[in-house]
């Protein structure tokens, strides 16, 4: 009795599970349907076994045992109707094969249900053996399972041969099924009885089946005999949880084992090394299961072995649109960007860069990256590779076969990625048919996790929404500048009526003094007047310095530039004094004299402002390439990465408290020449502000280094 309760209710359970597998994903597939109906109707028969093998003998088991033959008989039913529906796809669809079909499947039905009846007569009295041993009953048995296999053998004779290699598996489990309940149908008529051993293994042999139909969903989820298909879907989460929950049993399981026999073996000492033993093993448990790389290497296992596609594309992009759409302000959209495509493949970290009003490409936003400094143009191989063809490029592919990549067009890497060992995939930002940036992630703690088309292609499509959100909050921040620009516009009206009531001051003043430049009083009034003028104008100016907009661009020597900057920035005695090296003297630039010489002296005056007089400013001029070098060193306070980063050159921003647009308007003058402009600073030690700026074509080849110093006399002089 245990072994056939153990036997049918191992089939209950294996039986069960598939039906509710089956019950998944699309409801509208007839092959499908009928897998689940079958499935199900066999659990259910089995379990009416189990329980009838179970309790049978210590309750009226009438009513059982005529449910029970009843239940086998609708479970017969149910795969025939099953198999029918594969082998009418199996051939070509035509009238002709539909109405054979709904014959043949009225036929079996007529004969099954005729059987029920038969079976219901039956049920007078008498064990369960002795009424399935009836020589009609078991004449029906018999010919339901010949039915099954000739239909079994006509699917596999029409399967086409690249369905075949799957379906295969389906056809064996099931023909086999029908085969042993030939045989044991045949050995009770021979010898008009059930013979308990062969009835008893029926059920182990039942939940063979099982597992050969699941090898038959993994190889081809998709079931295409003829226009039906049959899909499958499993939630990976549930997966996983459900995995990670079972390993955990089984691991708990056999840690309980090990505690007793620790226990039973440690003698006085059992109790402690079990409390010990069980205790160490809870602990390595927890690690194991908060582990990155465990999990990691979980679900590459996972996407492997149980699921046709490696993603859950809703969960997938409910994600990225969770994580780019946070309103967590303490992380900026662009690390957010960096976030959500390396959250896809399990990526630890990636540097985001981004294209500039210059062409150049430049870092942008890091997330456990290293600090690096990127500054890629945008005619270069790489960055040419990546617009055009828009490809998702693995340094590990690259690197084992770079002709995948160059047979495409010319790739060459760059070397701040190629000496990345961490570097793992490249993925571009397009907008529309721009690309506006680019990602480089960080390969994923999983060490064995492949990288293949649907990687790449949700890698793509998700950085095609990366760059909509970063393209929008772009334009909202040029939006906010813009504003800010026209706020700049009317409060220009109320300088120009400030100005135009201190001219009218001045005016008056002019207009009077023919007139009582003899009167004292006069003289005292005039003097307060006109420096109460140079006051607001010295603050106008100061608010507005900058420089103005000129089109006057020409050949600018940078060397004699400097000169008059520093010279400019001192009139007033400001300290300290700016030293100038010059190591290029002869260095010209395409530019407005005027506008360059007032940006290079803001920067100086920014200098000043940060530092003492006992600190020291120097301003360096070289070449390097096509490019000259302008440098203003300073040793002041200096400025923190954040304050560089989020502050520095928005408009409007400053640390002194006035309306802040120098360094932005500097920054956009050298973009606008196409160069760049480079900081680095550090607290409490200094700051130097670097220029990158195109040398004129007229520049010569040639130059005769020559260093300038500004000597102490110069300095009492200036």
């Amino acid at each position: 009795m245990y072994i056939e309760v153990i036997s049918f209710g191992i089939s209950t359970a294996l039986f069960l599970i598939l039906g509710l597998v089956m019950l998944t994903g699309q409801r509208d597939n007839l092959p499908k349907t009928m897998l689940a109906v079958a499935s199900l109707a066999s659990a259910v028969w089995s379990g009416a076994v189990t329980y009838l093998a179970a309790y049978g003998s210590s309750l009226n088991s009438s009513f059982l045992l005529e449910t029970t033959l009843l239940l086998e008989l609708f479970r017969s039913l149910a795969w025939f109707a099953f198999l029918l529906v594969m082998l009418r796809t199996a051939y070509k669809s035509s009238d002709q094969v539909n109405k054979n079909f709904k014959i043949t499947f009225a036929g079996l039905s007529i004969f099954i249900l005729g059987l029920m009846l038969l079976v219901l007569y039956r049920v007078a009295g008498g064990s369960f053996f002795e009424l399935i041993a009836g020589n009609d009953v078991l004449i029906g048995h018999l010919l339901i399972s010949i039915g099954g296999i000739v239909i079994i053998e006509q699917l596999y004779r029409n399967t086409s041969e690249e369905h075949r290699w799957a379906l295969k598996y389906l056809w064996i489990g099931i023909g086999g099924m029908f085969a042993y309940d030939f045989y044991l149908y045949s050995d009770a008529f021979l010898f008009q009885r059930i013979d308990n051993e062969l009835w008893n293994a029926r059920g182990f042999i039942h939940a063979m089946v099982v597992p050969l139909i699941a090898v038959a969903i993994k190889r081809e989820m998709r079931w295409s005999i003829g226009d039906d298909s049959i899909d499958i879907f499993l939630s990976r989460r549930m997966v996983f949880h459900t995995t990670t929950l079972l390993g955990a049993g089984a691991y708990l399981i056999f840690i309980g084992f090990g505690g007793y026999y620790v226990r039973d073996m440690g003698g006085e000492w059992g109790a402690v090394a079990q409390a010990t033993f069980l205790f160490a093993a809870v602990m390595i448990l927890a690690v194991l299961l908060f582990s990155g790389r465990i999990r990691a290497r979980l679900k590459v296992g996972i996407d492997k072995h149980f699921f046709h596609y490696k993603y859950d594309y809703r969960e997938e992009w409910l994600r990225i649109i969770r994580t780019l759409s946070s309103h967590d302000k303490s992380i900026r959209l662009h690390e957010r960007a960096i976030r959500a495509l390396a959250q896809i493949i399990d990526s630890p970290g990636g540097l985001l860069v981004m294209e500039r009003e210059n062409g150049c490409f430049e870092s942008d936003e890091r997330w456990n990256y290293r600090s690096i400094s990127v500054r890629e143009p945008a005619d270069s191989a790489f960055i040419k590779f990546l617009s055009e063809q828009q490809f998702v490029i693995s340094l590990d592919e690259y690197n084992n076969d770079p002709d995948m990549y160059t047979r495409l067009g010319p790739l060459e890497i760059p070397e701040w990625i190629s000496g990345n060992k961490d570097a793992w995939l490249v993925v571009p930002l397009m907008l529309q048919d721009h690309m506006m940036g680019f990602v480089v992630l960080l390969r994923s703690p999983a060490h064995e996790r492949y990288f293949n088309w649907e990687d790449s292609d949700l890698l793509k499509t998700a950085g095609r929404q990366a760059a909509s959100h970063l393209a929008q909050y772009d334009a909202a921040q040029a939006l906010v500048s813009a504003k800010r620009f026209e706020e700049v516009n009317r409060l220009s009206a109320f300088i120009v009526h400030d100005v135009k009531n201190m001219v009218g001051q001045l005016s008056m003043v002019v207009s009077n003094a023919a007139k009582h430049k003899s009167n004292p009083m006069f003289i005292d009034d005039a003097i307060i007047t006109v420096e109460n003028s140079v006051n607001k104008m010295n603050k106008l100016l100061v608010r507005l310095r900058g420089g103005g907009e000129s089109d006057g661009y020409g050949p600018v020597g940078l060397c004699a530039l400097l000169e008059d900057s520093i010279r400019n920035c001192t009139k007033a005695g400001t300290l300290p004094i700016p030293v100038l090296n010059c190591l290029n003297q002869n260095v010209q630039v395409t530019a407005d004299k005027d506008r360059m010489s007032a940006n290079i002296a803001h920067i100086i005056q920014n200098a000043q402002d940060a530092t003492n007089e006992k600190d020291s400013i120097t301003v360096r001029l070289s070449k390097q390439g096509n490019f000259a070098i302008i440098e203003v060193e300073d040793t002041g306070e200096g400025m923190d990465e954040a304050f560089i980063h989020d502050r520095l050159f928005q408009p409007f921003e400053s640390t002194k408290g006035t309306m802040g647009i120098g360094v932005f308007q500097v920054r956009e003058y050298v973009h606008k020449l196409g160069g760049q402009l480079d900081v680095e600073s550090q607290i409490g030690q200094g700051t130097i502000f670097r220029l990158h700026i195109p040398l004129s074509q007229s520049q010569e080849t040639t130059s005769h280094p020559q260093v300038v110093h500004l000597n102490e006399h110069e300095k009492r002089k200036r």
